[in-house]
């Protein structure tokens, strides 16, 4: 089963998130960029859906973290937020995300993206 990490600091948020994919994908979830970067050295999932505005590491910082380390940089970053402003997605594009997500999002807009990337094997 492909694992999916969850990066955002509202729990309602991976809670929600995590109870619509939990069926089809192994489901971990991050609180902060920091905790983000660790679980994606550990467990290495298949894609991170990554907040941006959260706490102590911020979801840009973390994606430039991950795609510059070796052991992470081919995870894809999707940047999942309510900051959908095109000058913030030319920024998540410049730290190495992958797509841009904007929140509120649809059960199926989600979906969509994420069969994007995980199913270009």
């Amino acid at each position: 089963m492909k694992a999916i990490l969850i990066a955002d600091d509202e729990s309602s948020i991976r809670l929600m998130v995590g109870s619509m994919l939990s069926k089809d994908y192994l489901v971990l979830e991050a609180s902060d960029g920091q905790e983000a970067i660790d679980i994606a050295r550990a467990q290495r999932p298949d894609l991170i859906l990554m907040d941006i505005m959260m706490p102590n590491v911020d979801g840009y910082s973390a994606c430039h973290a991950i795609k510059k380390d070796r052991i992470t940089s081919a995870i894809p970053v999707v940047m999942v937020t309510a900051l959908g402003q095109e000058l913030n997605q030319k920024f998540a594009r410049q730290t190495g995300a992958d797509g841009y997500v904007t929140k509120p999002f649809s059960l199926q807009s989600l979906r969509d993206v994420i069969s994007r990337f995980l199913n270009r094997e």
